[in-house]
């Protein structure tokens, strides 16, 4: 099955390699792909928000970043391959790019860290550190304001970059790409959430253990307790998922 449905979200039902190759052949072939990659709390969100939920159907790819849309899909015996977490997406093609195979521009997160520079600028430093021979085609603050659009998708053209790293947080970076796709000369464009964060180092990823338990959520929300409001969709989408299960 290459699409499954979930909570009326179409999922791409693939493996984080199988993910890759098919984002890949978007470039390969010159057509233009959006991905979204929405987990639990997205699809949730997508449920009680019709506008929403049309925007996140728009993309081209959807793929399961998180362990409670697997849990979910299999609930509903119509079980996903894997998770795929974006970010780990994401790093696969920082990889690929180091190899010369294409070019990455990275859009988002704020325009100063305690080290100085903007996280985008970074995150391209630490990743042109960890695979050498990577170099961002170009990178952006997330900060942009609409009258500055215009400048930032001509400065994302102009650096001929094959992929566009959108970076703005739920759901200001699918209404983004929804709204200036037709304008990106990107074949490749993501919306990754805290990607860049993770790559500058200003947000820790969930240590070993926690993602091998699935238990990530739980470690952002010892590590940010006001994230409490946000994670009771989590249970919500669960509990949806089985009484579906139980109306079919």
């Amino acid at each position: 099955m290459d699409k499954i449905k979930i909570r009326g979200l179409e999922f791409d039902n693939v493996t984080m390699d199988e993910a890759l190759e098919k984002a890949e052949g978007f470039i390969e072939r010159g057509e233009q792909c959006v991905i979204f990659t929405p987990n639990a709390e997205i699809v949730q969100m997508a449920i009680e928000d019709e506008s929403f939920h049309a925007l996140v159907s728009s993309a081209d790819m959807l793929i399961p970043d998180g362990a409670g849309v697997v849990l979910a899909s299999k609930i509903m015996k119509k079980p996903l391959k894997a998770k795929v977490p974006g970010c780990e997406l994401a790093e696969r093609l920082v990889k690929n790019s180091a190899e010369g195979k294409y070019k990455i521009f990275f859009y988002g997160s704020k325009p100063t860290t305690e080290a100085g520079p903007s996280v985008a600028e970074l995150a391209n430093k630490n990743m042109s550190e960890k695979y050498p021979g990577f170099e961002a085609a170009g990178f952006s603050h997330g900060y942009v304001k609409p009258d500055g659009y215009d400048a930032l998708i001509e400065n994302i053209n102009s650096s001929g970059a094959d992929i566009l790293f959108v970076c703005l947080g739920v759901p200001m970076q699918e209404k983004w790409i929804a709204e200036h796709r037709d304008r990106i000369n990107a074949k490749l464009i993501i919306g990754l959430g805290g990607t860049l964060d993770v790559f500058a180092g200003t947000v820790k990823r969930a240590p070993k253990f926690f993602v091998k338990a699935n238990l990530e959520w739980l470690y952002r929300l010892i590590k940010e307790p006001r994230r409490i409001g946000r994670m009771m969709k989590l249970p919500k989408f669960i509990f949806g998922a089985i009484f579906i299960k139980e109306k079919d």
